[in-house]
């Protein structure tokens, strides 16, 4: 099989490559990738013998026809996906997001080819804290920041251009990602580097926001189960029960590292700041077979921190200039 991934140097579409050379050998793997700030093709160097690295834009229509047609499957990670960057600057998201998707399904409509389109679950909107229901995959779509309205906008084209044209595609809306390779702007990463280089972490506003998280593993095992056995036009939530509030994520991080779990500072809340996201993963586990291999939240957060102890010349370069930005905002 011949698989075009895009996004495949950024931190789910890297650990998604890695696991493929590693598990599948019978795949071939190409990956393209613009090498925006959040994508490194460092992440990709124990593989680099093994695949076919192709730097460009999604919205190179010339490029992805070319790319698309020597493929048999297109799993589409590429995406801006930074919340705080999206409500600084919006453009880079409907481009990337939404043209880029589009080019993407104009190619694989063209060629015939099997196509899998990751997305997220901050298309649903929030849920309230005390509220008992989870998203599922007929919860109606109610994006509150750019990012999340441009993913649910790449999502909605899939659906259309599967009745429209009959593509084969499916989508998965996933939970929280953690894991290696996560550029240190992200929570968890931020926080688990802010200890290693003895600065207390933050916490925007009281820390009682709820995410769903997965780690990065357990997510590209779910998206090669969609990709093998997923009925196409379906949508699958990719989740593992793992909702936590910020505060006891950042507490867990503080105890799993030796620190006092109170050893952090609270800044200003993030505008528009979600309250809580919950996957029901029922079809995914019931109808595909699928199961997380991670046992708990705290079993995969400690490998995480693990590997950001034991892989600091890989985001050290990162951290100074990430750092900088949120001071600027305060955060």
């Amino acid at each position: 099989m011949r698989v075009l991934v895009t996004g495949g140097a950024g931190f789910i579409g890297a650990n998604f490559v890695l696991q493929t050379v590693r598990e599948r050998p019978d795949v071939q793997v190409t990956v393209l990738d613009a090498l925006t700030y959040a994508g490194d093709e460092a992440s990709l160097a124990s593989v680099a013998d093994a695949i076919t690295f192709v730097r460009g834009d999604i919205c190179d229509a010339a490029l992805v026809d070319g790319l698309v047609a020597q493929s048999d499957l297109v799993v589409h990670f590429a995406a801006e996906s930074h919340n705080d960057n999206s409500l600084h600057d919006p453009s880079p998201f409907v481009q990337t997001n939404v043209i880029g998707t589009f080019t993407l399904l104009e190619a694989v409509r063209k060629h015939g080819v099997r196509y899998h389109h990751i997305s997220t679950d901050e298309v649903y909107g929030d849920l309230e804290l005390d509220d008992p229901a989870k998203f599922t995959p007929d919860t109606p779509y109610n994006p509150s920041s750019p990012y999340s309205s441009t993913k649910a906008s790449s999502d909605l084209l899939v659906r259309a251009w599967v009745r429209s044209f009959g593509v084969q595609a499916t989508i998965s809306n996933c939970s929280n990602n953690y894991g290696p390779l996560q550029h240190v702007e992200k929570f968890i990463p931020r926080q688990i580097t802010n200890v290693i280089d003895g600065v207390r972490p933050k916490l925007y506003g009281t820390g009682q926001n709820v995410r769903d998280w997965i780690h990065v593993e357990d997510h590209n095992t779910a998206v090669w189960a969609i990709v093998e056995r997923g009925r196409i036009g379906e949508t699958y939530l990719i989740g593992a029960d793992g909702e936590v509030d910020n505060k006891t994520v950042v507490e867990t991080i503080l105890d799993l590292m030796g620190q006092d779990a109170d050893a952090y500072d609270l800044v200003s809340d993030r505008p528009g700041h979600d309250l809580r996201y919950a996957i029901d993963a029922t079809r995914l586990r019931d109808e595909l077979g699928w199961q997380p291999q991670y046992g708990s939240f705290r079993e995969g957060l400690a490998a995480t921190i693990d590997w950001y102890r034991a892989n600091e010349a890989w985001w050290r370069p990162r951290k100074e200039a990430t750092e900088a930005k949120y001071a600027t905002l305060g955060r």
